[in-house]
């Protein structure tokens, strides 16, 4: 048979599996509270003084270490932009194949391949000419002389 810290220390675990299918943290806190039980029960003391043990360790699993943890994840993942190989293409020297009239859309070559382009800031560039590609847009490349 299990003593009441096993449990305690069981249902930590639970919420710890919780969390790995979960985002945020919140889950992980609890568990953090359930070890604080289950220290109150390895002591044997009573099962109320175990709850207030569990409320404190949540709280402050809540207030002191979620914070810093989703600081880490946030850094992991502060980029709202998912980086793809359409990203390598920035910086990357093209040749207009298709004048790009001011305002408006032409076609640029890299590397074999051909893309509609326009330019930065709105200036016409005439075919033959090297550019920069400075953004994207969906397939629309944004480019400089």
């Amino acid at each position: 048979m299990m003593t009441v810290w096993q449990i305690w220390l069981l249902v930590a675990a639970v919420f710890v599996v919780i969390e790995i299918f979960t985002a945020g943290f919140a889950v992980a806190c609890f568990s953090v509270g359930c070890v604080f039980g289950a220290i109150l029960a390895a002591f044997d003391l009573s099962l109320t003084w175990q709850i207030v043990a569990f409320a404190i360790g949540t709280f402050l699993a809540f207030v002191f270490i979620r914070p810093f943890v989703m600081k880490y994840i946030d850094k992991k993942t502060n980029d709202d932009h998912i980086k793809t190989n359409m990203d390598n293409i920035i910086g990357k020297t093209a040749v207009v194949t298709e004048t790009i009239p001011p305002f408006d859309y032409g076609r640029v070559k890299i590397d074999g391949d051909d893309w509609k382009a326009r330019t930065e800031d709105g200036i016409g560039i005439e075919k033959g000419e090297k550019v920069v590609v400075v953004s994207y847009e969906s397939i629309i490349l944004t480019v400089k002389k």
